[in-house]
């Protein structure tokens, strides 16, 4: 383990004794950051100097809201890797610390001088992050890769909207986010074995792959059943009832595609008979008329209110849940007892809320220290005196010549 004191004292969770020196930029290398260092970790991200991680300036709302969670309870310093004393600096603190997470195009860090090969000389244990669009080796691995690009190679866009439009995509910029929690989750395996034998490794985290990994038997049901999926719009093909139902004044999610479930639903609605015709008694029969009985269950469920069809739908224990927007989750009185919508205010931001720390851990949670810093290289001079031992005049140098 590194000697990760800096703000240890400010830091709690299970790894306050990691860490992690991030450069990456955007989303996917920095979401996989921002995971560590929510459990506690030590992470310094390094920005190039002036305006730092593109990131800061992104945002439909407001410029820089995604950034104030994504580079939560990170240190954050400046160095210019293009430069040799920037790339000097970052060797150093590299050597220091447990892992160092980038998602620069595979051969960038070679170039720079810090490619593993080069870095495990100087850290043996170190583990390393690399994130990439098709991943370090194959003959696409030099190509750019956006999680765009990786959700249509990986599968996911293809399959989702409505069948008789084109391809549509998820609200959020899901690539990036699932490839940084699998190099996240990779990252800590590798911790395991290395605590085990002493011995660093590659995390190697390509997006299209992590797309891929949540395709469920997207692959099989080709290769055994040779049907490739469509796109279905607002439910599964074959898994029913499970889709959104309207009432007289709004929508909501019903799932009851289990026998049980579907029984209970069956009761809930007057029409007991339901579960017992074998046109629905079985999973496969509701799959082959999941048309019908969408349109059944939709009669019924706009006869009633919202709360009025919640209340029933609770009464018979069938899953539902509304159809969330933002002021929805802040109203909601669970979200509220689970704190999982937390305020941290900033001079900038004084109404700044933000989603909390998930899962929780009953013995060592993780806690939102800051939101992402506001200026870059916020923390530059402390991280240098306090890791590397550097002078105020040699910091006063590196600054003149651009280095910092």
């Amino acid at each position: 383990m590194s000697k990760a004191a800096g703000t240890a004292d400010k830091r709690s969770g299970p790894l306050t004794d990691i860490r992690v020196i991030e450069l990456g930029q955007l989303i996917a290398g920095p979401f996989c950051g921002q995971l560590l260092a929510d459990m506690g970790a030590d992470l310094i991200k390094i920005e190039a100097p002036g305006k730092g991680d593109p990131l800061r300036q992104w945002g439909d709302a407001a410029p820089g809201l995604f950034w104030k969670i994504c580079a939560r309870n990170k240190r954050t310093i400046s160095a210019d890797l293009r430069q040799a004393d920037g790339q000097d600096l970052v060797r150093r603190l590299i050597g220091e610390a447990d892992m160092v997470i980038e998602n620069f195009r595979p051969g960038t860090m070679e170039k720079w001088g810090l490619g593993y090969d080069a870095l495990k000389e100087i850290n043996p244990g170190l583990i390393m992050i690399r994130i990439s669009g098709y991943g370090q080796t194959g003959p696409y691995a030099h190509r750019p890769g956006y999680a765009s690009v990786g959700e249509a190679m990986g599968g996911l866009r293809y399959v989702m909207g409505e069948p008789d439009r084109l391809p549509s995509r998820a609200g959020i910029s899901i690539g990036d986010t699932l490839t940084g929690t699998l190099a996240a989750y990779g990252a800590l395996a590798a911790l395991h074995h290395r605590n085990r034998t002493g011995q660093g490794q590659v995390v190697d985290a390509a997006i299209y792959e992590s797309i891929l990994s949540v395709m469920e038997s997207l692959i099989p049901d080709y290769t055994v059943a040779g049907v490739a999926r469509e796109r279905s719009g607002s439910f599964l093909k074959g898994i029913a009832p499970s889709n959104i139902y309207e009432a007289k004044d709004g929508m909501l999610i019903i799932a009851a595609n289990q026998d049980t479930l579907f029984k209970r639903l069956s009761e809930a609605m007057g029409r007991p008979e339901l579960s017992s015709d074998p046109a629905y008694s079985t999973h496969g029969a509701r799959g082959e008329n999941q048309k019908i009985l969408d349109r059944l269950i939709n009669e019924w469920s706009k006869t009633y209110a919202l709360a009025e069809l919640e209340a029933v739908l609770e009464a018979h224990a069938i899953p539902f849940g509304r159809l969330y927007r933002s002021a929805d989750m802040l109203d909601d009185p669970h979200f509220a007892a689970r704190e999982a919508i937390i305020s941290t205010p900033t001079d900038l931001n004084p109404d700044l809320k933000m989603q909390n720390i998930f899962p929780k851990l009953s013995k060592t949670p993780g806690t939102v220290r800051w939101p992402g810093s506001d200026k870059p290289g916020t923390d530059t001079i402390d991280v240098l005196e306090e890791l590397l031992d550097l002078t105020p005049e040699q910091v006063a140098k590196l600054k003149d010549s651009g280095v910092i």
